[in-house]
C-alpha cells in the first residue's frame, strides 16, 4: 500500500521538476554538516517556512533513517499513531518505512499504536519528506503522529524511543515537525518564540513545557519537540543550535498576525 501526498499542489509544488527547482533555492550547500540527533523543522507552505526548513535540514548530515514526529492537526486516529508500513509517495518518488525500527518502537513504546487514520490527511510529516529526498536518497523513516497528552507521557515516549534506537544501534535523526507562535503580532510572536527556543537550546525539557504553558505559546508541535528532546538527551545530546528563525510576516510584509518558524539542531 502507498500513502499518496495530500498537500502537494498546495503546500509545495505537485510537479517534480518545479518542486526540485524550488527546493534547490531553499537549501544551502555546507561542508560543515552537523551530525544531528534531533531537529525542529517547520511545516507550513514552502512559500512561508521553506527557507527555514531548507536551511536547517541542509545543515545536518543525511542519515539512513529518520523518525519524524508530527502534531496531529486533524484530530483523527489514535493519540500516538505510527503508520502501518505503507510506502509514502511525494512528487519526488516513494519512500519506505524502516519496518524493523517501527516494530521495535511498537514493542517498547506503550503509548504508540499502529494507525493509518492519524496520517491519512495530516501534512506535518509529509512536508518534511521532499527536502530529505532532495538532500539524500536511499533513506527510510518512521512517521509518528502526536496528540496532546499529559507531559509525563511525552517524557515516557521520548525515553522509550531512545531505548528502541539503542537496541537496534541505529544511526537516526529525530525530526520534530513544528511551527512556532500562531497569529500574533511580529513583536509578540518573536518574544514568545525566543522564550521557548531558549529552553530548547538549553535542553531543558521541563522548562520548555512550562514556558509553553505559562506564556500560552501556540506552538503546534510542542509535544513532538518535547518527545524529540527527551530522546536526544537520553541518547547523550549535549548541545543545540538555532540555525534560522523567521515569521510569515517576513515573507508577506504583514506583521499584524504572523506565524513563527524555527530551525533548530540538537547534537
Amino acid at each position: 500500500m502507498t500513502r499518496k501526498p495530500v498537500v502537494a499542489g498546495r503546500f509545495y509544488p505537485a510537479s517534480a521538476s518545479i518542486l526540485n527547482k524550488e527546493i534547490s533555492c531553499l537549501v544551502t550547500k555546507r561542508e560543515d554538516k552537523i551530525d544531528a540527533m534531533g531537529v525542529v523543522s517547520p511545516h507550513a507552505g514552502y512559500m512561508y517556512s521553506g527557507a527555514i526548513a531548507g536551511e536547517v535540514l541542509s545543515s545536518i548530515k543525511p542519515k539512513p533513517t529518520y523518525i519524524i514526529l508530527g502534531p496531529n492537526h486533524t484530530g483523527t486516529g489514535k493519540p500516538f499513531g505510527i503508520d502501518s508500513g505503507r510506502r509514502w509517495k511525494t512528487p519526488l518518488g516513494e519512500i519506505g518505512l524502516d519496518s524493523e525500527l517501527c516494530e521495535t518502537i511498537l514493542r517498547r513504546c506503550r503509548h504508540i499504536e499502529k494507525d493509518n487514520a492519524s496520517h491519512n490527511y495530516e501534512h506535518s510529516i509529509e512536508v518534511q519528506l521532499p527536502f530529505l529526498q532532495y538532500l539524500g536518497q536511499g533513506f527510510s523513516f518512521v512517521p509518528i503522529a502526536v496528540s496532546y497528552a499529559d507531559p509525563g507521557i511525552y517524557m515516557d515516549i521520548g525515553a522509550e524511543l531512545a531505548e528502541a534506537i539503542k537496541e537496534l544501534k541505529k544511526d537516526v535523526t529525530i525530526i520534530a515537525s513544528s511551527d512556532m507562535t500562531h497569529y500574533e503580532s511580529q513583536q509578540l510572536a518573536k518574544q514568545k518564540d525566543m522564550m521557548a527556543i531558549e529552553k530548547i537550546l538549553a535542553l531543558d525539557i521541563e522548562g520548555f513545557l512550562h514556558t509553553v504553558k505559562t506564556h500560552d505559546i501556540s506552538m503546534c508541535g510542542f509535544a513532538p519537540t518535547a518527545i524529540m528532546m527527551q530522546a536526544c538527551v537520553r541518547l547523550g545530546a549535549k548541545k543545540a543550535r538555532l540555525i534560522k528563525y523567521a515569521t510569515s510576516g517576513d515573507v508577506s510584509g504583514d506583521y499584524s498576525a504572523v506565524v513563527g518558524y524555527a530551525g533548530i539542531v540538537i547534537y
